[in-house]
């Protein structure tokens, strides 16, 4: 690996190349990012998984520049175009954008306006005319290019072509295109306008039929939103810049005087800027901003999804899945404390008073024989009147009726993984059952269904795939490894999320698992077939074995490290339970006494934590938590209504709440808080419960404005004295002016300020 990659790291992250070459040495080992983010700090000095995924991709990035330097390099060998100075600069570029700029004038092309020219011997006047010699005289220089039988019919033809070969030579200008680029940067103005006679047809779209945003600020979401509308047909989308400025710019590198020469170069500066160089830089700035976008609607969807999996787990409870529904009754799953389907039923409690009175008994009756612990109703059609049904029939105070997002269970009931899980069952109960486990363990069940599908991304199908799939994969594998996975109950989906597995070896595991019985010991993950050393080394530490011989099995404690801790109760006289059990024990350790060669304090600290606690789950403590009674369908909200709600995505606008009534609603960033609010996710968590006043209700498109602020507390007004009226003052019959804030204050407007807070537009919830 090349060293000086390790510099340019290091010097973006503000670390020690050391680090990045420890990292970059582990990853070429295959070792996983959360294997060395939790077991190998000593060699990366206790850098986290954020940055060491950096370094990862920094590193991916990196390896393609010198991939795509070799290939230039090759294709300018070739052409004999490559000289010292040329390869110096190639070598030393750190950005794609730099390398291409560099590359852009040797680069082949289709024919052009320039190389007509330099076919026609124009070249050597061209770079007559850039020289802008005061002495020289355009025309009377041109003269001599004038070659009727090579296409020079007179001196205007031979000025012009000279311009067109300074024209091409300007906008590949390594130079110019830098000032250009940061200019269209900084100055630079989306403006998208609808395309005539679409008005009525791309209506979602119409705050976009004639909008202007700088593109130094303008939101990944608005950004998105364009692109989306311009890709289907609805709008126009350019990137302007003020034409005087970009002109003024490449005047100050060309022009070097007012000599008539320089009067030439003058009019291929404008040609080269509006013909070559401007549609050059909007098409760059349209991909980079578009990168930019993709990466932040990425980071959100991959915040979110983080938090959805993290999300507090009911735990090991015997629990009743719900599948509502109204004409096709509601699915019903009985499952016990590791989520194994016991047997199912089908009820109609919205047909009529009898059916009710019926299925009430069914469900008391089936509560009884399976010892139900909790009910998990899922939150879509029909589910608050299942859940208003399902209250209101004498449960036991001890059974929790909960209501469950089921996002994403069609979609795992249809699945080959639902198939293979339940290739008995119809489609139906698989999806009541996802719903049932979902409340036990949301992480467990939620991997076995595609991100995209869970319902918590912004724009996530206009994003690069490719960059998509890789992020919400490294939160995946990240929350599955943080949590642990109990080996003899885990699915092969949850399994080859672990550290060092894969698809293969979860399901070799499970294969395993079936044919021998349960694992007995973390050394006894060896005999999996194909479950090699390093694949072992990888996973061991993140697979738990609860109830095993070794007490050990079930924490976090590498095997690697069993050692450590067997010499730490050598040295106390107790047995490793005694450690793990009794804090006086742990309290008498010197951390300082057991560090070695390869062992030092973050993997000490490590330990003596996770004896403390061994397996604990880092999710927090489940609380259940109910929607207001009486509020079911849009219609029951009224503005000024005050009601607990879950948040159920957040955006970069704001956050969507679930208040109960089958639409969630939005809280704009503007509402998120009294305080200003620079990003929704400062305030706000996925599945966080919150309280929220109803702003308005749109019934016709479906859409409610929520608030997290707190009311503005009423002011008493003070009592007034009564006083004589003063007579009215003498004027001159013109009424007397006031100043323009005063009338807008006096209107109930504001005065003029701008609330950057505040949005300027209702914000477009397209393909959330």
């Amino acid at each position: 690996m090349n060293q000086e990659f390790f510099q340019w790291i290091a010097s973006e992250l503000t670390i020690q190349p050391q680090q990045v070459a420890a990292v970059a040495k582990l990853l070429a080992e295959e070792a996983t990012v959360p294997f060395i983010a939790r077991y190998r700090k000593e060699a990366t000095g206790s850098l986290d998984e954020v940055v060491i995924t950096h370094i990862r991709d920094r590193l991916v990035g990196l390896m393609e520049l010198t991939q795509r330097k070799q290939a230039i390099l090759k294709s300018l060998t070739e052409r004999s175009l490559l000289t010292p100075e040329l390869a110096e600069q190639i070598n030393q570029a750190q950005r794609m954008t730099v390398l291409e700029d560099i590359y852009l004038p040797y680069r082949p092309k289709r024919r052009t306006r320039a190389m007509v020219a330099k076919e026609k011997g124009l070249e050597p006047l061209a770079t007559l005319l850039l020289a802008q010699e005061e002495s020289i005289e355009p025309a009377g220089t041109a003269a001599a290019f004038v070659d009727p039988e090579k296409g020079v019919e007179d001196i205007e033809q031979a000025l012009a072509g000279a311009r067109d070969i300074l024209a091409e030579q300007i906008s590949e200008d390594k130079t110019a295109r830098e000032h250009i680029r940061q200019l269209y940067f900084e100055q630079g103005v989306f403006h998208s306008k609808v395309i005539k006679d679409k008005e009525a047809e791309g209506g979602k779209y119409e705050n976009y039929f004639d909008w202007k945003e700088p593109v130094a600020s303008a939101p990944s979401h608005r950004i998105l939103a364009m692109r989306r509308g311009e890709n289907e047909g609805f709008l126009t989308l350019r990137i302007i810049v003020p034409e005087d400025a970009a002109i003024g710019i490449l005047r100050s590198l060309f022009i070097r005087n007012n000599s008539p020469c320089a009067k030439q170069v003058e009019m291929a500066i404008e040609d080269g800027y509006k013909r070559l160089l401007s549609a050059s830089m909007e098409t760059e700035v349209r991909l980079e901003t578009k990168k930019r976008a993709d990466s932040e609607a990425i980071r959100i969807f991959a915040e979110n999804l983080q938090q959805l999996l993290m999300t507090s787990p009911l735990g090991q409870k015997r629990v009743l899945g719900v599948d509502p529904g109204f004409r096709t009754g509601c699915k019903i799953v009985l499952l016990n404390e590791q989520g194994k389907l016991l047997g199912h039923d089908v009820i109609y409690p919205h047909h009529s008073s009898e059916q009710t009175q019926k299925d009430a008994d069914t469900i008391r009756r089936l509560c009884r024989e399976y010892k139900i612990q909790a009910v998990a109703i899922g939150n879509g059609t029909a589910g608050r009147e299942t859940e208003t049904f399902l209250r209101g029939i004498g449960l036991p105070r001890e059974i929790t009726i909960l209501t469950v997002n089921e996002s994403g269970a069609s979609v795992y009931s249809a699945s080959e993984a639902a198939r293979e899980e339940f290739p008995d069952e119809d489609i139906t109960i698989r999806g009541a059952v996802s719903i049932g486990r979902r409340l036990m363990d949301p992480l467990a069940e939620l991997v076995k269904i595609d991100p995209k599908s869970i319902g918590v991304g912004q724009y996530q199908h206009d994003v690069d795939q490719i960059q998509l799939k890789q992020g919400l994969d490294d939160v995946v594998i990240s929350c599955v490894n943080k949590v642990g996975v109990e080996i003899n109950t885990a699915s092969k989906q949850l399994l080859m999320y672990v550290s060092g597995l894969g698809p293969q070896l979860a399901q070799n595991i499970v294969n395993h698992r079936n044919e021998h019985g349960p694992f007995q010991s973390r050394q006894a993950f060896m005999q999996v077939p194909r479950l090699g050393p390093r694949a072992f080394e990888q996973a061991a530490g993140f697979l738990r074995i609860r109830n095993g011989a070794n007490p050990l099995d079930a924490s976090a404690v590498h095997p690697e490290s069993y050692w450590i801790v067997e010499k730490m109760a050598s040295d106390l006289k107790c047995t490793i339970r005694d450690l793990m059990s009794v804090d006086s024990y742990r309290n008498r350790i010197k951390p300082d006494d057991y560090i070695t060669g390869t062992v030092g304090l973050p993997t000490l600290t490590d330990i003596l934590s996770e004896l403390g606690k061994p397996g604990r789950d880092p999710r927090e403590k489940f609380e259940a938590f109910a929607f207001a009674d009486g509020i079911a369908k849009l219609e029951d909200l009224k503005p000024g209504m005050k009601l607990p709600g879950i948040v159920t995505n957040i955006t970069a606008f704001g956050a969507f709440v679930d208040i109960g009534v089958h639409q969630d609603g939005l809280v704009h960033i503007s509402e998120l808080s009294d305080a200003f609010v620079k990003d929704p996710a400062d305030i706000v968590k996925v599945h966080q419960k919150v309280q929220v006043t109803v702003l308005d209700v749109d019934l016709e498109k479906r859409r409610i404005k929520l608030s997290m602020k707190e009311p503005a507390p009423k002011q008493t007004p003070k009592p007034t004295l009564k006083q004589e009226p003063k007579p009215p003052a003498k004027t001159s019959g013109k009424p007397k002016e006031k100043p323009f804030s005063q009338d807008r204050k006096k209107a109930g407007r504001p005065s003029g300020k701008v609330d950057p807070n505040k949005p300027l537009i209702d914000q477009l919830t397209l393909g959330m």
